[in-house]
């Protein structure tokens, strides 16, 4: 099992980028969270299939929805064993 930290900036928060990435977490068997940062970014963490996490960046890099995502910070972290994935306030 694989596990990352991400710092996503540019237009997610206001446009539902958290529920989206939730909801394509889970779809790819994902556990973690997505989390409002007060300086206007979201944090990701996710852990599973090392496949996974690379598709839900992808996912992420795109933009959901009417997302407009400008960077993200990835870094590599011990699995924490999350039960499910997010959405944390």
């Amino acid at each position: 099992m694989k596990s990352v930290h991400l710092i996503v900036s540019g237009r997610v928060q206001g446009v539902f980028f958290r529920a989206n990435v939730r909801n394509e977490a889970l779809k790819l068997g994902l556990k973690g969270y997505a989390k409002n940062l007060e300086n206007g970014d979201v944090e990701v963490a996710a852990e599973g299939n090392e496949e996974k996490i690379q598709e839900l960046i992808e996912f992420i890099r795109n933009g959901p929805g009417i997302a407009k995502v400008t960077e993200i910070k990835i870094d590599h972290k011990v699995p924490e064993n999350f039960k499910n994935f997010e959405i944390l306030n």
